[in-house]
């Protein structure tokens, strides 16, 4: 095909994607959600190509934003970077009219100024360091060690064993495992070389000749050529004001000494060739333990070779010292012998240390610092904890805690949180039942976190959702979920569709591909589908979806009809349902059928709730009715009403009478609110389901207290506080700053457009 031929078919394509924006959907459905896969892997079939998508790209980009088609535009935006990253060589012209365009999104409302600024920040980087973006993305996802860079990533993926078939489960399983197989350190150590090379020198770079060089050389020596490529584009793009062309000499010269003379002197310009993309690092668990998620992140954070036997973290990780987390574990008790100390205690007596080098380009480099052990350690002081809290649990939209240290009496270093170097991507697949496992293990993991803080100051956490639901679910957790549809099941996956159109198209598409491939019967080419497909698509989701949908966990404090028996608190983030209950004793069942010929069946209720309004202004009402049971949803049917309330049917029982008898009828009650109390007039029991789970089931209920949950840090420095000042019923002082209520942030393309 010649050039004109190649544009027009690019071009075709990208009209194509843009027309299913608009709910054009391809003929054939199962072309749904496969159209920007196929156009990426087409340009990573001709690399020499992506200079001609990413100039359409841009040109339907100003057509975008010129014709106020603003719903093209972060769909068009996210495939534009994503081919920058990937490709071999973009030029500098190209590059800036890209960089123009992202500043005329600051001028636009969230999402699109918050996504233009992150771009703009990305592509003034790679502007003056061709290659930066695709380096740092390897880096950090294989995490190799580098110094400039110091940043690693990883992505749990979690499926539940009892919502998803086994046939489903071992397909993922196998896939991910697959991805990770040709992929070793020194592998992407290449990728990162030749690709820095080609992205600064263009065609003049003899990538087969470089290629072959560093397959004969030893791992030592690759490393070391890594090393000074990496050093080479990060101080390129840490100084803003070098040139483009000081860059290109340095690789040049790296370029040069890599190779012999001879090779070096004599490239051929055989065109621009693919260095492909490393799968990024993926690990598939069955979430079978409660706090399974929280063990995982504290093996990414320290591993089990710098902490101790596996058996430890089973006994109980809650025991470790936050300071020291792992190293002082009482499972790996080693012998200490006594020592003669001769050290004075004064820093001036130390013995004066070896200056170590300085690392290029002003990289930080860690002082050497004294080591005791068996020593004392100083417990940091509420407001340092409170600070880490609050840096780790601040959700979009809320002020920095940067001022706050005035305010609050500690120093500044004091205050300073720990750099965060690790980033958890964690990636749900399911239906909403998973997702009221998330909510449950993540209040779980903050409490903790409020108890001895570990992960808040070193990780960032990132949430990730793939609705998926099976045809032939594994259990009984859709038992009482007999003739649910995919609407009901999914329902959090459908208003992030709603949301996000971009979401839509690539993400809730897969609910039943992935079903389906996994069930696909043997064939010599379903392994590389699956492979090129489904992986592709969760690693494209993880880079490119930043933007979080943040949604309200609601607490619950359930009372049972058995004095002796605690009430229980729990969490739900999807939907709360009660019932009538069958199984109770043989004389309440007679007085219950007496009364049912009078009232009607059903139970007495009392309802007490505080009415949301728009206005914010709190007015309580109650009510008395007779009942069914009755279902509290906190996710919107519709994409205006408010993600923070509560919308609660009641079917309410009312009783005519007429010259034929007595008749019953069911009307639906429905109100908004954020807080409501339920209590059965008559004492008599019923159930209570969480999130549609039937695992989740409580049974003898007599009465519910549901409210939006509290932040535990918030709870915590609340608690504090009103020590001091008994008499305050408002907020004050640092409470006043911290996020009050717990949100479950879920990333998309593009978060909620306004």
């Amino acid at each position: 095909m010649d050039s004109t031929e190649v544009e027009s078919d690019i071009l075709r394509r990208v009209r194509t994607l843009l027309r299913e924006l608009d709910g054009h959907h391809p003929a054939c459905q199962c072309d749904r959600g496969m159209l920007r896969w196929t156009l990426h892997k087409k340009i990573d079939q001709n690399p020499s190509n992506s200079s001609v998508l990413v100039r359409i790209l841009v040109k339907e980009l100003e057509r975008a934003e010129r014709g106020d088609f603003r719903h093209y535009i972060i769909p068009l935006l996210h495939t534009l970077m994503y081919t920058l990253i990937k490709a071999p060589c973009i030029s500098e012209e190209l590059c800036g009219r890209v960089y123009d365009f992202c500043k005329k999104l600051l001028t636009l409302p969230k999402p699109f100024c918050t996504i233009g600024l992150d771009y703009a920040t990305r592509l003034k980087v790679e502007r003056t360091a061709p290659g930066t973006l695709y380096q740092r993305m390897v880096i950090s996802e294989q995490n190799l060690k580098s110094d400039p860079y110091p940043y690693q990533e990883k992505i749990f993926i979690f499926a539940d064993p009892e919502l998803l078939s086994e046939a489903i489960c071992n397909a993922l399983l196998t896939d991910t495992e697959a991805a990770q197989v040709s992929q070793s350190p020194r592998a992407c150590m290449c990728c990162v070389i030749t690709h820095a090379m080609q992205a600064a020198l263009g065609e003049g770079c003899d990538l087969g000749a470089l290629k072959g060089r560093l397959q004969d050389m030893p791992t030592s020596e690759v490393e070391h050529w890594f090393q000074q490529v990496v050093v080479a584009v990060e101080c390129a793009g840490s100084e803003g004001s070098t040139a483009r062309g000081q860059h290109t000499a340095r690789l040049e010269e790296i370029y040069r000494a890599l190779l012999s003379s001879s090779q070096a002197g004599n490239a051929p310009l055989g065109g621009l060739q693919d260095t492909p993309l490393p799968n990024p690092t993926i690990s598939f668990h069955l979430w079978t333990e409660d706090n399974q998620l929280w063990k995982e992140l504290v093996l990414f954070i320290r591993p089990l070779s710098q902490s101790c036997e596996p058996d430890c973290l089973g006994q109980d990780l809650d025991t470790f010292e936050i300071q020291d987390i792992v190293s002082d574990c009482e499972c790996c008790e080693q012998t200490r012998f006594s020592v003669l100390s001769t050290d004075s205690g004064i820093e001036r007596d130390l013995p004066v240390a070896v200056e170590e080098p300085l690392a290029p380009c002003g990289a930080e480099t860690e002082q050497s610092r004294l080591h005791r052990r068996g020593g004392i350690k100083k417990k940091p002081s509420p407001l340092e904890s409170v600070a880490f809290l609050q840096a780790g649990c601040c959700s979009p939209g809320l002020k920095p805690p940067v001022k706050l240290q005035k305010r609050s009496g500690v120093p500044q270093d004091a205050a300073t949180p720990v750099q965060k170097l690790h980033t958890a991507r964690i990636v749900l697949l399911g239906d909403d039942r998973i997702l009221g496992r998330l909510a449950q293990a993540y209040h779980s993991l903050r409490k903790r976190e409020t108890r001895r803080v570990f992960l808040t100051p070193r990780l960032n956490l990132q949430f990730y959702y793939i609705p998926v639901v099976a045809g032939q679910p594994n259990t009984s957790a859709v038992v009482d979920h007999p003739s649910s549809g995919h609407e009901e099941l999914c329902e959090v996956a459908g208003y992030l569709g709603r949301a996000d159109p971009w979401y839509e198209s690539n993400i809730n598409t897969l609910c039943h591909v992935i079903p389906k491939l996994a069930t696909m019967p043997p064939s010599p080419s379903k392994h590389l589908v699956t492979d090129l497909f489904i992986t592709d698509v969760i690693a494209y989701y993880v880079r490119m979806g930043l933007q979080p949908v943040c949604f309200q966990v609601y607490a619950v404090k359930i009372f049972f009809n058995d004095p002796a028996q605690e009430p229980a608190e729990d969490v739900f983030l999807t939907e709360l349902c009660t019932q009538g209950q069958d199984s109770i004793s043989h004389r309440e069942l007679s007085m219950t059928k007496k009364k049912t010929t009078l009232d009607g069946p059903g139970i007495d209720l009392t309802v007490t709730y505080r009415k949301f309004v728009v206005s914010d202004r709190e007015k309580e009402l109650d009510m008395s009715l007779r009942s069914t049971g009755l279902v509290m949803k906190a996710i919107p049917s519709q994409e205006a009403e408010d993600l923070m309330c509560l919308n609660v049917t009641i079917t309410e029982i009312i009783r005519t009478s007429n010259l034929s008898g007595r008749s019953f009828s069911a009307v639906a009650n429905r109100l908004k609110t954020r807080n409501i109390t339920v209590r059965s007039t008559e004492q008599r029991p019923f159930t209570v389901r969480l999130d549609k789970d039937s695992r989740r089931t409580y049974r003898n209920v007599i009465s519910l207290e549901v409210s939006p949950c509290l932040e535990p840090s918030y709870c915590l420095q609340k608690t504090r506080t009103m020590k001091f000042s008994l008499h305050e019923t408002e907020d004050v002082g640092l409470v006043k700053y911290m996020p009050k209520s717990l949100l479950l942030p879920i990333n998309t393309f593009a978060g909620v457009t306004q």
